[in-house]
C-alpha cells in the first residue's frame, strides 16, 4: 500500500497546466483545469498526462558544444562521501563509486525524486542519505506515483536531488525531460543518472546517448555538468552479450562467452596505439567508443 505524505502532496502540481492539485478521496484534482487524477486501491496516484501538451525547447546555435578541457574519464570514488558506505546495501545497477557522489539531505524534510524508479530498488539508499524518497514511474505499480518524465507533476524547485538510472534512453524527447528535471530541482540541487550508449535496443529505447550527446542534453537544459563518464565495467561486448546475444543466460556465462572477443578487442586497440600513438587509438578513446552506458553528474546553478 502506497502512502503519499503531506510533504509530497504539497509539492504536487498538475502535469498539464502546472497549477496546484487538491487532495480528494478519489485522487487529485487540478485547481485550474479541473482534471481529476485517480488514486487506485493500492494508493498509487496516476499523474500521467490526460491530454496532449505542447512543450517548447530552445537551442542556441553557433556556440561551442563543449567547454575547453572537459574530460570524459571513468568515474572515481568520492574521497569524502557524505555518508559512510561500508554498511550500505548497494542495488545491483548502482555502484559504490557512484553512490559515493550522492548528496546528503540539507533539511529534515528534503525530498529526492527517483525518476523512473521501477520497483523502488533505490529507496533504501536514498533514505540513508536523509531524503524522503519520491518514486515516479510511467508504468510499474510499485511506484507511488505514475508520471511522465516529459511533464513532471511537481512544483518547480521541489527537490534537492534527482536520480535517474537507465531512463533517459526510453524518453521520446530527452531534451524535454532534462528541462523538466532542471525545473523541478532547487538551485544547487544535484542530478545523477545513467543513460544507455552501446547497449542493444531494449524496452522501447529511443535515443542511446554518446558522451557528447549526454553532455549536450544536460548543458542545453541549463545544468553545470561535472561528470560524464564511461562505464569500464559495462563495455559494449558485455552489454550486447547479456542483453541480446545470450539474453537470459546467467551474467557469468554471457561474460565468459564474449571474453575471447573482448580480449582480442583490447589487444587490437593496444597494438593500434603502440604503432600510431594516435588519440583515436588510445585507451580513453576506446572506452568512450565502446561503453555500454554513460554516468552523469550535474548541478542546477545557484
Amino acid at each position: 500500500m502506497h502512502v503519499i505524505s503531506d510533504r509530497v502532496w504539497a509539492a504536487l502540481a498538475c502535469p498539464g497546466c502546472g497549477h496546484k492539485l487538491q487532495k480528494e478521496a478519489a485522487g487529485a484534482q487540478c485547481t485550474r483545469c479541473d482534471l481529476l487524477y485517480p488514486l487506485d486501491g493500492n494508493g498509487q496516484l496516476d499523474l500521467r498526462l490526460q491530454k496532449p501538451k505542447t512543450e517548447e525547447v530552445k537551442f542556441t546555435l553557433g556556440v561551442a558544444a563543449l567547454p575547453g578541457g572537459f574530460e570524459f574519464m571513468p568515474l572515481q570514488a568520492n574521497a569524502a562521501p557524505a555518508l559512510d558506505l561500508a554498511s550500505l546495501d548497494i542495488p545491483w545497477h548502482l555502484t559504490r563509486t557512484l553512490v559515493s557522489h550522492f548528496p546528503k539531505a540539507k533539511a529534515a524534510d528534503a525530498l529526492m525524486l527517483d525518476l523512473g524508479c521501477g520497483d523502488g530498488v533505490h529507496r533504501q539508499v536514498a533514505e540513508a542519505f536523509g531524503f524522503e524518497w519520491v518514486g515516479l514511474d510511467y508504468v510499474l505499480p510499485e511506484a507511488p506515483i505514475r508520471g511522465d518524465g516529459h511533464a513532471l507533476p511537481f512544483e518547480s524547485g521541489s527537490f534537492e536531488f534527482i536520480l535517474s538510472i537507465a531512463v533517459l534512453e526510453h524518453i521520446q524527447f530527452p531534451f524535454v525531460m532534462m528541462q523538466e528535471a532542471f525545473r523541478c530541482l532547487q538551485p544547487g540541487g544535484v542530478l545523477i543518472g545513467t543513460v544507455s550508449f552501446m547497449e542493444p535496443f531494449h524496452n522501447d529505447s529511443f535515443y542511446h546517448h554518446s558522451h557528447l550527446a549526454t553532455y549536450n542534453t544536460l548543458q542545453n537544459a541549463g545544468f553545470d555538468v561535472s561528470v560524464v563518464s564511461p562505464a569500464p565495467e559495462w563495455q559494449a561486448l558485455h552489454a550486447i552479450g547479456a542483453m541480446a546475444l545470450f539474453r537470459m543466460a546467467p551474467s557469468w556465462l554471457s561474460r565468459l562467452l564474449v571474453a575471447p572477443l573482448q580480449a582480442l578487442h583490447r589487444l587490437w586497440w593496444w597494438l593500434g596505439y603502440a604503432f600510431t600513438r594516435s588519440e583515436r587509438a588510445s585507451e580513453r578513446y576506446r572506452q568512450l567508443s565502446t561503453s555500454g552506458a554513460f554516468t552523469f553528474i550535474a548541478q542546477k546553478p545557484l
